[in-house]
């Protein structure tokens, strides 16, 4: 069985060494990529001195990072870490891929350390947002869905569309295993804050702002009924508002004084109908695009088979 270790690195040279070196022991027989993202501080070649392969990716952005590694390699197993040195290896992660367990495993620091390790207050509470709106919109149960610590099977790899740029590229996965009815696992994983003179690369506001817009998207992506049926039962609403008082005068006394009101609560009400049957056309789509991507897994779990 093959396994791939993901390392996406930018200016990580004070703990890219430890990192490889942490999983050359965990993994004997694994091969450790380092996939250099611009970075002007030598990650590269102390990765390189430490045994990795050193790949690059010359567009900035993690997404754009995890897009080359999951195009170029070719591995039974993929577990992908940071190069930040926050998350040490969880062998267990890599059995229940190779046991067939679980497409993604995800590596869970906020049920052990997180909270009391990393400084960045809104970093706890941004996390707390997004697990709350995923597990909400998308009917699911995940407790971390912004950690990097994770192990993919290979269908899954070569079968997930890296859209995201960024750092919102964790939760892409997360809604796209969960909106495609993808097995996944999580286990506990200790979580230590950057050493002394690392500095996070992630924005707390820059970056929370783009997680909240892949969330929608995706939200509209794969849920379209529930996404369109929300703004038209707001526009629902708006109508009734406006134009019950409108009848109500009428029905009192078989006049109607007010007509741009009228008019006004009548095109909410078309507004309203346009949306819910957006929503609807949309489905049949999506339910589509579904039937296409079971095919698609099959036709990659047949493959790598043979």
């Amino acid at each position: 069985m093959k396994i791939a270790v993901l390392i996406p690195c930018y200016n990580e040279s004070l703990t890219v060494a430890k990192v490889v070196k942490d999983y050359k022991e965990a993994f004997p027989t694994a091969d450790i990529y380092v996939y250099d993202n611009n970075s002007t501080d030598g990650t590269d070649e102390i990765a390189r001195k430490a045994g990795a392969i050193v790949k690059y990716e010359y567009q900035q952005g993690k997404g754009n990072v995890i897009r080359s590694m999951f195009k170029d390699i070719d591995a039974d197993c993929y577990i992908m870490a940071d190069g930040d040195d926050t998350n040490p290896p969880e062998p267990e992660m890599v059995d229940l891929i190779l046991q067939g367990k679980a497409e993604m495993v995800i590596g869970d620091r906020l049920s052990s350390t997180y909270f009391t390790e990393n400084k960045r207050l809104f970093h706890n509470s941004g996390n707390r947002i997004v697990r709350w709106l995923i597990n909400k919109l998308f009917n699911v149960h995940v407790k971390d869905i912004m950690t990097g610590s994770r192990a993919f099977s290979y269908s899954f790899v070569k079968t997930f569309p890296v859209l995201s740029k960024g750092f919102e590229i964790e939760t892409e996965m997360t809604i796209h295993a969960a909106a495609n009815n993808l097995s996944m696992v999580e286990v506990p994983v200790n979580y230590r804050d950057r050493p002394e003179g690392s500095e996070s690369k992630l924005n707390t506001y820059s970056d929370g702002i783009k997680v909240l817009k892949t969330i929608a998207r995706l939200f509209k992506e794969y849920k379209p009924t529930a996404f369109f049926g929300l703004f038209a039962l707001l526009f629902l609403i708006i109508s009734v508002a406006f134009g019950a008082p409108v009848f109500y005068e009428y029905f009192q006394t078989g006049l109607v004084e007010r007509f741009p009101t009228l008019i006004f609560s009548g095109f909410m009400l078309i507004v309203s109908l346009l949306l819910w049957i957006t929503g609807l056309i949309l489905e049949v789509i999506v339910k589509k695009n579904r039937q296409m991507f079971e095919l698609v897994w099959i036709r990659t779990k047949r493959e790598k088979i043979n």
